[in-house]
């Protein structure tokens, strides 16, 4: 029970609610344990609403990631043996036990993270639906006979799980992206060192009590939480070590590139889930009003605060349409903004935009368009609407993305691969595809059969 992990009370006033949450002070989850940093350092968890610290959780470093990494690589060999049956039962557990407890991670996430109670009750919903989705998908890892050439050999493929999984998270959802890769690695038979962003630790922590009330045994799921100051430390650590065989990021490209350069040395495996700069085209055939509200499910839900991308669009000629300041409720919140006569040359066009912020240009033909649309460096996601199906059919195979929402805003769930190209990543998440970053594919011959 989540009420357990509380130690302190913490009072929390949002907009008609009043939450009491009790934390483990200075406890993470390592080895099936909580436990405080070796160092006894900490480092303050902040509501980003107002400021104030609403936890203290453990500085991890190096020595405290190599008794996560022994941990994992130790329940790796019982973990790898068990039955499909019996990881499938692990994850329903996970999933069933998360989902009773919606309301209070959902609240959770909203003090540490600042995204309004709806989206977080929603990211909620959508992180248990991959604990669902890979429990059922943990029975369907299936190998391969293949038809031989000689009579006296037969051809078989197995696939077999990877071993222990680095996991590096970000901020903007700090349920579901763990759960994301969590679920797809545990039902694989591989075992988890989880670091989650400095700023949302709380979440992780939550699955951690979460894993072990469902009874996950030790090990199989670990957290080592630190600030921005051991960072980069802990990630190179993963990189390094022998004993993780993969690392599965999402974040920013910048450091996604890093990691995968730290990587090379060993030739370790690298899923990468990086930034993106989604075009959103709405043609002259489109429903008008089904794309405004597409435009502001993709565009506006979720945000990040951020006007870096604002100043520099106006400073080149962009033009200010509604928005483009702190909103009255305080510092850490930007008012939606709205920017017009953008051009392919401004910071809103080439990099990913955490705020509330949506540029608008104009163009002349479908060629165009795409043209436009397929100037950035990354290719995470396109959205198009449109209701002449030949156009659609075209749109669709020409944006350079991995994702494509066609007269849709809202695209992504546990069935369907998530993923990007070019600079926005390496593999995909989710779906059955997701399974296939955590085993590997064995090849058997067996002879001597006549």
């Amino acid at each position: 029970m989540l009420k357990h992990l509380l130690k302190r009370k913490l009072d929390v006033i949002g907009r008609n609610m009043l939450h009491t949450f009790t934390i483990p002070e200075g406890k993470t989850f390592i080895n099936g344990k909580w436990v405080s940093a070796k160092s006894g350092k900490e480092f303050d968890v902040f509501n980003p609403a107002n400021g104030e610290v609403i936890a203290k959780v453990p500085d991890c470093n190096t020595s405290d990631l190599d008794d996560a990494i022994h941990g994992a690589s130790e329940a790796f060999k019982t973990w790898s043996n068990t039955t499909a049956k019996e990881r499938s039962d692990a994850l329903r557990r996970m999933f069933d036990i998360l989902k009773k407890h919606t309301d209070s991670l959902a609240k959770l996430m909203t003090l540490e993270m600042g995204k309004s109670i709806k989206e977080a009750t929603g990211e909620i919903g959508y992180g248990a639906s991959f604990l669902e989705w890979f429990s059922e998908e943990a029975r369907r890892i299936n190998g391969e006979i293949l038809q031989s050439p000689a009579k006296s050999k037969q051809l078989m493929i197995i696939r077999q799980p990877i071993g222990v999984a680095g996991i590096i998270t970000p901020w903007n959802f700090p349920n579901a992206m763990i759960t994301r890769k969590v679920g797809a690695a545990l039902a694989a038979g591989c075992t988890c060192v989880i670091k989650p962003a400095e700023d949302t630790p709380l979440s992780a922590l939550a699955i951690a009590q979460i894993a072990e009330e469902a009874k996950i045994p030790s090990g199989v799921i670990n957290v080592v939480t630190c600030s921005r100051i051991h960072t980069k430390d802990i990630g190179k650590k993963l990189c390094e070590d022998s004993k993780v065989a993969t690392i599965s990021f999402t974040g920013s490209t910048a450091v996604g590139k890093l990691l995968l350069q730290d990587c090379a040395p060993y030739v370790k495996r690298v899923s990468l889930e990086l930034g993106g700069n989604a075009p959103f085209i709405v043609f002259n055939s489109a429903n008008v009003s089904a794309a405004a509200d597409g435009a502001i499910a993709s565009k506006f839900r979720n945000s990040g605060q951020a006007d870096r991308h604002v100043k520099d669009a106006v400073n080149k000629g962009a033009e200010l349409v509604t928005g483009g300041k702190v909103h009255s409720s305080g510092k850490c919140f930007y008012e939606p903004t709205l920017l017009k006569n953008v051009k392919t040359d401004m910071l809103i066009c080439q990099e990913e935009t955490f705020g509330p912020v949506a540029g608008v240009m104009k163009f002349k033909s479908e060629e165009e368009a795409i043209e436009i649309a397929n100037t950035a460096k990354t290719g995470l996601a396109g959205y198009f609407y449109s209701q002449d199906i030949s156009q659609i059919w075209r749109v669709a195979k020409a944006l350079e993305v991995g994702m494509v929402g066609v007269n849709e805003g809202i695209i992504s769930t546990a069935e369907a691969p998530f993923g990007g190209i070019k600079e926005s990543g390496i593999g995909r998440e989710g779906s059955h595809y997701g399974i296939d970053e955590y085993v590997n594919m064995k090849y058997i011959c067996l002879g001597g059969l006549n």
